[in-house]
Parts: structure tokens; sequence; C-alpha cells
């Protein structure tokens, strides 16, 4: 066989010596650029809420539709009417009370107005020991298994964490002690019925604990307790308790009606809703969110734990 052309035998070799330059080149930038380049740096992780061990923090949670289902007070009405406080006129009157706020799913002024006159006329002349006592038998069969169990699970997240965790509410404050006091909760804000020698007058001291006045309560426990009201968390179903909502770093929608639903997208605060899939799908929301309550309230807990998304 006659040898290759002289032309095609030199610029092969001097065409592969290149090749193989160029790629041992490449192989030695790759190899040391791999060596030199920084390693990545994670993200850093936001802060764990609630944050544990943080005594300028603290909890507020609103009760009706919020910690329990429906109203507080209907629950005790029913109580007092099986122990024969008051006759089934009056039953029939809370029974109405309760179909309003359940499908409102607000609390109008007038009504809650109404409720609470209600309840002091049944209560007049009782003394204040007899109605804790009756009221302990009552959370048993009509309001524990009420309790929502994903906020149930957002107060126990406060508690683990060391903050004390407190109800505010519209409800007379003898009942709302009792409820926290079986939840294991700090304690009550509640509203308070005017007693005389332990037996009550049928009248208020002051006026219901609804709306500003919910605010002004958490401002005077705060700085009585020595609170950080940035660092504190409140909870609540009604667009009644912005105000409070709006005091604290931590504002969050439970179960809204519609117009705190609105304000708190405006705002980005947190939403959960433990709700029925029916009411979810009612007021727009996914199904699921209200399926499954005991997995819901885990799922709230854990989720509150690791950090507010």
């Amino acid at each position: 066989m006659a040898p290759a052309p002289q032309w095609f035998t030199r610029r092969r070799r001097p065409a592969t010596a290149r090749s193989v330059l160029a790629g041992e080149a490449a192989a030695e930038a790759a190899r040391k650029s791999s060596q030199e380049a920084p390693e990545a740096e994670e993200a850093p992780e936001e802060p764990e809420f609630p944050v544990a061990g943080d005594e300028a923090a603290a909890a507020f949670f609103d009760l009706d539709n919020t910690v329990m289902q429906g109203a507080a007070l209907f629950h005790f009405g029913r109580g007092l009417y099986k122990r024969h406080f008051f006759h089934k006129r009056d039953l029939a009157r809370f029974a109405w009370q309760q179909i309003y706020f359940r499908l409102a799913g607000s609390e109008n002024p007038e009504h809650m107005a109404d409720v609470r006159n209600s309840a002091l006329s049944i209560v007049q002349g009782h003394r204040v020991a007899e109605l804790m006592s009756i009221g302990e038998e009552i959370y048993d069969e009509y309001m524990a298994e009420r309790v929502w169990p994903g906020t149930r699970a957002l107060a126990q997240a406060h508690l683990d964490a060391g903050q004390k965790v407190w109800l505010v509410t519209a409800a007379p404050v003898e009942t709302a002690t009792i409820i926290a006091r079986r939840l294991g909760l700090t304690g009550a804000l509640g509203t308070v019925a005017e007693s005389v020698g332990g037996v009550y007058t049928g009248k208020l001291v002051g006026e219901p604990l609804h709306g500003p006045a919910k605010a002004e309560a958490v401002r005077a426990l705060a700085a009585a307790e020595g609170l950080e009201l940035s660092h504190c968390a409140a909870y609540s179903d009604s667009a009644n308790d912005i105000p409070m909502l709006s005091l604290v770093g931590h504002p969050y929608a439970i179960n809204p009606d519609s117009r705190l639903r609105k304000h708190a997208r405006e705002q980005g605060w947190r939403l959960r809703d433990y709700r029925t899939g029916r009411k979810a799908v009612k007021i727009g929301i996914p199904a699921a969110a209200g399926v499954g309550a005991l997995a819901g309230g885990a799922a709230a807990a854990v989720a509150l734990q690791r950090r507010r998304r």
C-alpha cells in the first residue's frame, strides 16, 4: 500500500496532539474548579414559632367558634334548662340564638346583646358558687366534645413552649374560667357579671368584653404580666376581634367569618379552618381543611412548632 501523502500525516499528528492537550487541560480545570468551588450555603431556617422560653410571649384565644363550636352561652343555657332554671320558651329563644350564630358564622352586636340579657335574667338571684359548680358539670355534658382539636393543638403548642395561654371572650368570666381550667390553659378574660354577697344582681360590671374591649383587656394584661405584644399571638374567628388581632405580632384567623377572612388575606395573616367539609365548601375553602379533626390538630401543632410559614 502506498504511504499516506505527507500533507495528511503532518496535519493529523498535530491535530491529535492538540485534542489531547485540550482534553487534559479541560479535565484539570474541571478538577480544580470542583475542589475550589465554595460549598453551597444553606438557607437560614426561619425561627421556630412559638419560641420556646420566650417569657415575653403569650397567646390569646377567642372562645366561640374559635376554640369551641358554637356559643358557650347557649351550651350553658342548655345545662341550666336541664336543671330547671328556666322554661321551654326561654330554651327556644336560646336555641334560635344558637342557630342564628351557627348559620351567620359571625357575631352580630345586637344579637349578642340579646344573648347577654337572656343569660343575665336567668342567673339573677343565684349564687356565684352554685353556678360555678354547675358549670363544671355542663362543660362535661355539652362543651368538651365541641372543642376544636385543631385549635386545641395550637394552644398546646404555646403551652409546650412555656408560654401562658388565655381565653378572651364575651362569655361570663366564670364560664370562661371553667373552660380554660379544663383545657389546661392559664386563665380567662371574660365579661364580669355583678354580684353582691356572692349573689348575681342581673347587671354587668361595665360592658361585655367584646370587640375593642377585648383589645383593651389584652393590652392591660400584657402590661401587668410584662409581655411584649409583638412577641404574642392572638386567634379569633370574628372580624369583631380585629382590634385584638392587630395588637399582636402573630395574628391568626381561625374558622374566620367572611370579613375577617378578607382582612386576614389583605394583611398577610395566617388562616386556619377546622370546620366540617360542608361548611368549608360554603365559605369557599378546600373541603379537606375541615376533614379529620384529630389529624388536622396534630398537623397544626407540628406546623406551628416548626415555624410560621
